[in-house]
């Protein structure tokens, strides 16, 4: 494919380019890095780079200060994973940092992991889904990309989670004894709930259940899995009070208590090189 066919998309393509990590960047990205980028892309490609191009600044637009525009040719090495086919060859375009010559890398013959979409009627070229999602290959990374994939294609995905619905906590009979149920909001309407039990003298229960049926004995996600991600990275920080359906004030502060509980055992979505979706 010609550069000059380039020129047409750069501008829509900058929006989701990516850029190679600096050498002060923290080191490597992290799971909800990785569960971003492969949740965003319909291709998972290893590729091996034959030819970069840098655009002249005109043919860059939005492209930041530091950086150049690559134009890359690459020859497809592995699918990693793919809802559509790949060829032979793609290319793409990439937003790298400049050394400190304000020079480019040099990036022909490296091998790279991308994270990336078809271009509807452009075959054979690629759009990067995210800054970030052109990561230099490695056996480890995909070591660790490989089980979001498959969690990422299996008939029983968790849904994506847009917020809390609603929330009810109900005192017990005995002191300090009481159950929370929170109400997860999700994409596509399917169910989702947090339990969270009280009981004198033991330590809280928690757990999540996907499904209608709500299960009390349901368990906490394993931490860096989808679910804990769908979890960790999307629900709100505090409990929203127009979702807190109790109207007495200690069951309101009780359902707070037991959400804050839940968003501390989930632990933060640390990210490095990608922004929530």
């Amino acid at each position: 494919m010609a550069l000059a066919g380039v020129g047409a998309v750069s501008g829509a393509a900058f929006a989701q380019s990516a850029a190679i990590p600096s050498a002060n960047a923290p080191a490597g990205p992290t799971y909800a890095d990785l569960a971003t980028l492969s949740d965003a892309a319909d291709l998972v490609i290893r590729v091996q780079i034959r030819r970069q191009t840098a655009l002249k600044p005109e043919r860059a637009p939005g492209l930041a200060s530091g950086f150049a525009r690559l134009y890359i040719e690459a020859d497809t090495v592995a699918l990693i994973a793919g809802r559509s086919a790949v060829g032979g060859s793609i290319v793409y375009l990439v937003d790298v940092p400049l050394d400190p010559k304000g020079k480019p890398p040099k990036l022909k013959n490296r091998e790279m992991l991308l994270f990336a979409d078809p271009v509807p009627g452009r075959p054979g070229e690629v759009r990067l889904v995210a800054p970030g999602a052109q990561l230099p290959f490695t056996p480890d990374l995909v070591a660790r990309v490989r089980p979001i994939l498959t969690e990422l294609y299996a008939p029983d995905i968790p849904p994506t989670i847009t917020g809390i619905s609603d929330a009810l906590a109900v005192p017990g009979t005995l002191a300090g004894e009481s159950e929370t149920q929170i109400f997860v909001a999700t994409e596509d309407r399917s169910p989702v709930s947090l339990t969270i039990l009280r009981r004198p003298g033991q330590p809280v229960r928690w757990g999540v259940s996907w499904g209608e049926i709500i299960d009390s004995s349901a368990r906490p996600p394993q931490p860096e899995s989808l679910r804990w991600y769908r979890l960790a990275c999307s629900l709100p920080a505090q409990l929203p009070s127009n979702a807190n359906l109790a109207r007495d004030p200690e069951a309101r502060r009780l359902a707070a208590r037991d959400y804050a509980f839940v968003i501390e055992a989930l632990g933060p979505c640390e990210r490095r090189i990608t922004q929530t979706p």
